[in-house]
């Protein structure tokens, strides 16, 4: 880990360990804002002592980092444009990084004080945005490439979705464990266990499916939410320091072997696909293999990025063989041939088995760029993991009592709990971002609808809220904050 600072100025050095710190304070306010929401459940209905409660689930959050992938980490990192990304340099990325983070702890830190139960998702995502439509106005490009538009909808659409899933689902749970026994026990909140059985603990079998089930959403909150900071913890060092972190340095020789062979059969793909392609990526048609000096990714340039890559790694076995400046070429030439590669599968022409191939050629080209060392995994892992197991109780009062008029019966809590980790789990699957608060809180929501207990007004107003105004608060202020920093640093 420590071999990252060699070479560096000491001001870069200082840099890099302030914005990494960022990061990771990002990702411990993350552990004590959103996982109250993960224990909230299990510890308004007594199944678990709070202190225990916090342990396990910093625990699972902590595995969940550590076994989750880097697909989400990617999906959060290139909301940016692959222009902003192939030609960030190292004053330019610390005031992105710092933009965005200063204006997503601002937030997080303000919903939290105020006990409401705002995403952590939405705060980075809306930050994200607003960087890459700053970018835009500063560097004279359109806002419409200003962002990569098609992943924002892409989220925007698991963010709007999950919640009202959440809703539904956990209603219909809800509703079916009530059909199968209607006179039973887990019908009960904690108040009227204690009254009716003079017993503070629920009945055993729902005891255990809320302990089971609180462990499940912490698992895939870390999954989810940590890859967040491993996508940000990248941007970081990519920017800062680019010599070693552009490719993986630790890629094997047939790792690379495969980057290059996936060049080569993308180039048969469209050469066979050429009747389609032929004028949208000019094909044949450039005349020449050489690139412009000034690179930049553009459809019509990839038979020459193509030829550029292969002959840039031609021989190469190890990306140590290469100078930092050819690493970072390499890198530009990967990363616009998948953003060219992804823009062709959305064509409407393409047939879906060629589709299918060229989805399976994407992922072996930037298998040595979509990447995370293990010391980057392993300081999320604890920075979400430690930031569970405090600030928790605003928020669970919230979850617990505020949502519903009535307190939270057993059942309600398991239906919550087993939508949001069923929701969050495939979200992973399919590699998008989803807010574990709206998605657990929406699903309290619906299961307090359907046992007709009513929705308190005030805290759903406030949820809500929060839900309309993360997104354009965080854009303002991390665009202003990035504006400010290019004039002032850069």
């Amino acid at each position: 880990m420590f071999d990252i600072f060699s070479g560096l100025d000491t001001w870069v050095v200082v840099s890099l360990v302030l914005a990494l710190a960022f990061v990771l304070t990002f990702e411990f306010i993350n552990g004590f804002h959103d996982t109250a929401n993960a224990v909230a459940t299990v510890i308004y209905t007594k199944a678990m002592p709070a202190h225990l409660a916090v342990i396990f689930s910093g625990i699972f959050n902590f595995l969940g980092v550590i076994l989750g992938g880097v697909g989400v980490a990617y999906a959060i990192v290139h909301l940016l444009p692959v222009e902003l990304l192939i030609n960030v340099n190292t004053a330019y990325g610390l005031v992105m990084v710092f933009s965005l983070l200063a204006a997503a702890i601002a937030w997080n830190l303000g919903t939290w004080y105020f006990g409401i139960p705002a995403s952590s998702s939405h705060t980075l995502i809306g930050s994200i945005l607003g960087v890459g439509l700053a970018n835009a106005l500063i560097t004279d490009i359109s806002l419409a490439e200003g962002v990569n538009w098609q992943k924002a909808i892409d989220i925007a659409l698991s963010l709007l979705l999950s919640p009202l899933a959440g809703f539904t689902v956990a209603a219909l749970i809800l509703l079916g464990l009530k059909w199968l026994r209607r006179e039973s026990k887990m019908h009960h909140n904690p108040e009227q266990r204690m009254q009716i059985d003079g017993k503070k603990h629920p009945p055993f079998w729902n005891r255990l499916v809320l302990v089971l089930s609180a462990m499940g959403v912490s698992f895939v909150h870390g999954s989810n939410d940590g890859q967040k900071g491993i996508g940000l913890i990248m941007l970081v060092l990519i920017g800062i320091a680019p010599a070693k972190f552009v490719l993986d340095l630790n890629s094997t020789t047939y790792q690379i072997e495969r980057t290059r062979d996936a060049a080569l059969h993308l180039s048969q793909f469209y050469e066979r696909n050429s009747d389609t392609l032929s004028d949208y990526l000019a094909l044949g048609k450039n005349g020449t293999t050489e690139l412009p000096k000034k690179f930049r990714c553009d459809v019509k340039l990839t038979e020459p990025t193509i030829a550029a890559l292969n002959q840039t790694l031609a021989g190469v076995t190890d990306y140590s063989q290469l100078d930092q400046e050819k690493r970072t070429q390499v890198r530009r030439y990967l990363l616009c041939l998948d953003d060219t590669a992804k823009k062709v599968g959305k064509l409407k022409e393409l047939p879906k088995r060629e589709v299918a191939d060229l989805e399976k050629l994407r992922k072996d080209l930037t298998a040595t760029t979509e990447y995370a060392p293990t010391w980057v995994i392993f300081a999320v892992a604890l920075a979400l993991g430690i930031g569970t197991m405090v600030g928790w109780k605003r928020v669970v009062l919230t979850v617990g009592e505020k949502i519903g008029r009535t307190g939270m019966t057993y059942a309600q809590g398991m239906s919550a709990q087993i939508t949001a980790s069923i929701a969050i789990g495939m979200a992973n699957i399919y590699s998008l971002p989803v807010s574990t608060t709206h998605v657990l809180s929406s699903g309290v929501a619906g299961s307090m609808v359907a046992n007709r207990s009513g929705l308190q007004l005030g805290t759903v107003r406030n949820i809500l809220t929060a839900w309309v105004f993360t997104l354009p608060v965080t854009i303002a202020l991390s665009a202003a904050l990035f504006w400010l920093g290019v004039k002032l640093f850069v």
